[in-house]
């Protein structure tokens, strides 16, 4: 095969990842948006003087307006969020930050998720940042067990 054959096949791939992945940089950066309207969210519905106020429950409704259509805006560009709860954690899609005592669930499922993660097409634009369930420490389990022991005398 010549030279310049593969010179050209390359070039031609270089131009198709160019188009296809050339908004990386933006997209990564655009989630910034999605994350502080939920920090906003939740140090709104954190703040007792607007608890149960008809304002904060407006309020809380434009910015899920406002997650709603990023978050479609993204889909329509390929950027789709990452489903973590529930599911096994996967080292290509998640990372974990925390592991959290649970003896209902099998040890590595995600019970929390801190910061939502996203693809690009088939690549990982950000990571989710989740906790994982493992199995309580027999020390735990003792503990919880006294603590139980004395409530009932």
């Amino acid at each position: 095969m010549p030279k310049w054959k593969i010179k050209e096949e390359d070039l031609k791939k270089k131009k198709e990842d160019a188009y296809e992945y050339g908004g990386f940089a933006f997209a990564k950066e655009a989630l910034n948006l999605i994350d502080n309207l939920e920090r906003s969210k939740q140090i709104l519905s954190n703040d007792e003087s607007l608890k149960n106020s008809e304002s904060l429950k407006k309020t809380l409704e434009h910015f899920d307006i406002i997650n709603k259509d990023l978050i479609s805006v993204f889909s329509k560009n390929n950027i789709k969020p990452i489903e973590s709860l529930n599911k096994k954690l996967d080292p290509n899609f998640h990372q974990a930050m925390i592991e959290i005592e649970d003896d209902e669930r099998e040890p590595g499922t995600i019970i929390q998720e801190i910061q939502k993660g996203f693809t690009i097409k088939d690549r990982l634009l950000r990571p989710s940042l989740v906790g994982v369930a493992k199995k309580r420490s027999d020390k735990t389990k003792k503990d919880k067990e006294n603590k139980d022991n004395l409530k009932e005398k």
